[in-house]
């Protein structure tokens, strides 16, 4: 029997180191003979596998070839959505899992990260009345997911009509023409994906988890794995009690009998000023079809995200994929026939694309499009023994990272006692908003790093100091992301610790500053 202690309430916590940095990942690399639980995948599914099993009492390693949230996770709207669009597809008990998970994040694991925003959606002159009928119900429904999810409305106010003259003050370039009012909704907003999944990790490595990055799992087994160091080329061989594969897009590249039917979801980034200050994400619906809606979101450093097209995406499986043409200017179109003065692509900052690793299950009657492939995990055993969990969302990571561990345990001749208590375990930076409130710390920074913030900025005032002009991004959080948070390379702090990555301008400019941090850690 595995029963290593435990703990009660948001108190629940361990006492370890909870820093990612290259000396550690060096120090744990060279000791890794065995564990009880190897995880293939550091997106957000794996870390949050890594979390729930080191707080189980047991020993962990997650291996990742590239950087954590390298792949799909970092590429989301980066909403913690309560499933509306599951509720009106009619997958009740996917969008009821999605509102109970969208309120631990927001209450308990997150809430420095995740945060309520405004959803309006106009009824704009071209949209069908049964276009507006769908979003009013569907707003509907998503009161009573949060009742049902125990949400107050403290955290997410029900929904409502509003007049023109709100929906305008929260969307100013709205074409006021014609329009006849909207509706008024709250979901849950991350401050970004990837900060999510870097504070799962290190979180998981404050339990006892071993985070490798940039090491490749090959010739993968139920009983472990051969290990290649990308830095080094060094390899190891590593035993282990159970195997999960949470490999997300190259999950069928792990284990064996994974057939999956990849859907790319892109977006757009634009700077805020061509939307006069959007303040709420604006729904859109998609001329001609009835559940199909684009969304302008706003986010944090000056920019709007609109997103999001669901694409089949068959052939070989790129690293970063990338939008196509076609989607841009579906995107920008459909945005564009709701504000008064159209969208282009000279008013793009970037675009990004992620590719979503939903199951071929080989009947696809009816699942002609991707998007009406259904978004429930599904946790798969090969014939060898690797357990691998596809399929499902960012907002239901943890309850996925749960079933697929249960699955593992059940399968394995360990007798592990203790349960999941990842549901009440907050992230390294997390606390309750009174407590959040009184972090003497600017405000961006404890919306990125929480009760963390002044660790974050101690140390001489030029670390304070925005590394380029035009950039918000401080010599502080470089220093950061190298010292604490797991960043080994330049694309790591540009991409996935900061996201200047997401403007290739910004990126430009912020290279010098990224290299003499590295010089200097």
């Amino acid at each position: 029997m595995i029963d290593r202690g435990g703990g009660a309430g948001k108190e629940f916590r361990a006492a370890g180191n909870a820093s990612l940095n290259a000396a550690r990942r060096s120090r744990e690399l060279d000791s890794l003979t065995s564990v009880d639980v190897l995880v293939v995948g550091g997106g957000v599914t794996g870390a949050g596998v890594a979390l729930d099993a080191a707080a189980r009492g047991l020993t962990v390693a997650l291996v990742e070839k590239h950087d954590l949230a390298f792949g799909t996770s970092r590429w989301s709207s980066k909403l913690v959505h309560g499933g509306l669009r599951y509720l009106v597809s009619g997958h009740v008990g996917i969008a009821y899992e999605s509102a109970v998970e969208r309120g631990i994040l927001m209450k308990t694991t997150a809430p420095h990260l995740v945060h309520p925003i405004p959803q309006i959606a106009p009824w704009l002159p071209q949209a069908k009345f049964a276009q507006a009928a769908m979003l009013r119900s569907a707003f509907l429904g998503g009161d009573v997911l949060r009742m049902f999810a125990r949400t107050s409305d403290d955290y997410l106010p029900h929904s409502r009509r509003v007049s023109s003259a709100e929906l305008l003050r929260y969307a100013p370039t709205l074409k006021p023409e014609g329009m006849r009012g909207g509706f008024l909704t709250w979901d849950g907003q991350l401050y970004d994906d990837a900060r999510l999944v870097v504070a799962i990790a290190r979180t998981a490595a404050q339990y006892g988890a071993r985070i490798l990055t940039r090491v490749a799992a090959t010739e993968v087994t139920g009983r472990g794995a051969v290990l290649v160091d990308q830095l080094t080329g060094h390899r190891l061989t590593v035993d282990a009690r159970m195997v999960i594969n949470a490999a997300g897009i190259w999950a069928d590249q792990v284990a064996s009998g994974i057939k999956l039917r990849p859907s790319r979801g892109t977006h757009l980034v634009l700077p805020q000023s061509v939307f006069g200050g959007l303040s709420a994400i604006l729904t859109v619906p998609v001329p001609g079809e009835l559940r199909r809606v684009v969304m302008a979101i706003p986010a944090p450093d000056d920019r709007v995200y609109v997103g999001l097209t669901d694409e089949d995406a068959p052939g070989p499986v790129n690293d970063v994929p990338h939008a196509t043409d076609a989607e841009i200017d579906f995107l920008l179109n459909t945005i564009s026939s709701a504000v008064q003065q159209p969208l282009t692509r000279a008013d793009l900052l970037g675009t990004y694309a992620g590719l979503r690793p939903l199951l071929d299950t080989g009947h696809h009657r009816g699942e002609d499009k991707t998007a009406d492939i259904s978004r429930r995990h599904a946790v798969i055993t090969s014939p060898d023994g690797v357990v691998t969990i596809v399929g499902g969302k960012l907002t239901t990571y943890r309850r996925m990272a749960q079933d697929a561990l249960d699955k593992a345990i059940e399968q394995s001749s360990l007798d592990v006692r203790r349960p999941c208590e990842t549901h009440r375990i907050p992230l390294v930076g997390a606390a309750d908003r009174v407590r959040l409130a009184a972090v003497k710390a600017p405000a961006r920074f404890v919306q990125r790093y929480g009760v963390e913030a002044p660790q974050v900025i101690a140390g001489p005032p030029e670390f304070q100091q925005p590394i380029a002009p035009g950039l918000r991004t401080t010599y502080a959080e470089l220093r950061f992301a190298v010292r604490h948070e797991g960043a080994l390379t330049e694309d790591d702090v540009l991409d996935r610790r900061t996201r200047i990555g997401l403007s290739a301008a910004d990126r430009e400019l912020a290279l010098p500053a990224v290299r003499e941090t590295f010089a200097a850690v």
